[in-house]
């Protein structure tokens, strides 16, 4: 019977980024400073993995105080009132010829959620100098922030706009073997089983 294995980040090694064009010319880059997650496998398979990913979005960073503080405003994350954002699935593809696997889950920002898929690179699983068992990953993909509500956006003179609408997400993740649970199975005495 498989194991139920535990997995938590190890915030010291992973990121949550993004970023999105700006004056048609160039990219504004962030990251946020603030997040975890309930992950569970069967095994190590992580085609088997249960994401349960939370971001304070109030933890939006892009080296910019005042920029980082319109994106918290309602013209964009309105993080007075949505404090969270999610993400969650319950498995990825199996390995592509390119080595990359597909991970699909829900999104939801500002109480909007929308299916997404990330692709993603597995790194492989290792011991660490102190016997941690850890596994690494880099997900990346591409959203219209628009569908999710942030529709802030400005007209330049010389024509064009101010920001893209596509935004590129980019995360690399460590994660930490935090444990491994054998599932067991009960039946309740007087029971029928077929």
């Amino acid at each position: 019977m498989p194991n139920h294995t535990k997995w938590s980040i190890d915030h010291a090694h992973s990121e949550i980024a993004f970023k999105i064009k700006h004056l048609m010319i160039a990219h504004v880059k962030g990251s946020f400073k603030i997040f975890d997650a309930s992950i569970y496998t069967f095994d190590k398979d992580f085609t088997t993995a249960q994401i349960d990913l939370w971001i304070d979005a109030s933890s939006i960073s892009t080296g910019d105080k005042q920029r980082d503080e319109h994106l918290q405003s309602t013209d964009f994350l309105d993080v007075n009132n949505h404090k969270q954002i999610t993400f969650t699935s319950d498995g990825m593809t199996k390995a592509g010829e390119n080595g990359m696997q597909e991970l699909w889950g829900e999104l939801t920002i500002k109480g909007i959620t929308k299916n997404v898929k990330l692709n993603v690179e597995f790194g492989g699983i290792v011991d660490d100098p102190w016997g941690k068992e850890k596994a690494g990953f880099i997900a990346i993909g591409k959203i219209n922030r628009k569908e999710w509500g942030l529709n802030w956006n400005k007209a330049l003179e010389a024509g064009g706009i101010m920001l893209g609408e596509e935004v590129t997400i980019s995360c690399e993740v460590e994660l930490i073997n935090a444990g491994q649970e054998a599932l067991t199975m009960e039946l309740t005495e007087g029971e029928n089983s077929f």
